[in-house]
């Protein structure tokens, strides 16, 4: 299960690293680029994560996986957030809503997503697996 964790977390941290967010005439921008700050966040829940991989401490790969789900939600309400914000010189509600409405989210999301999946399900295999295996000691 250690393995599937691996590649789980690779995925993550590549994810990082693809285009996140698309905006017109601008282009793709990844987590860098969106937020220095949650970008380092990202990285070093990713950091302190493959330490307790290593370590195979699988309640704490958990609870940093979970942190890590409430991050991306985080961040993708706050680009939805300075989409709108941006465009709050135009007169009327709608067209700032028309104009925040070309800020796309991007394919990367389906693979910093799929990585904490593949995570959380290595995770709870693994506890069932060592209860499995204390019942028939």
């Amino acid at each position: 299960m250690k393995n599937l964790q691996l590649i789980g977390l690779f995925l993550v941290v590549a994810g990082s690293f693809l285009p996140l967010v698309h905006i017109p005439i601008i282009g793709n921008w990844n987590y860098r680029k969106v937020d220095n700050t949650l970008a380092v966040a990202v990285w070093g829940f990713s950091l302190l994560m493959l330490v307790f991989i290593l370590i195979d401490k699988t309640k704490f790969v958990r609870i940093i996986a979970f942190l890590m789900i409430l991050l991306f939600v985080f961040t993708i309400v706050a680009i939805k957030l300075k989409s709108l914000d941006y465009f709050s010189f135009l007169p009327f509600k709608s067209w700032q809503s028309t104009f925040a409405g070309i800020v796309k989210l991007s394919w990367g999301w389906f693979i910093e997503f799929l990585g904490i999946a593949l995570i959380l399900i290595s995770s709870i295999k693994n506890i069932e697996s060592r209860r499995h295996k204390d019942l028939h000691n």
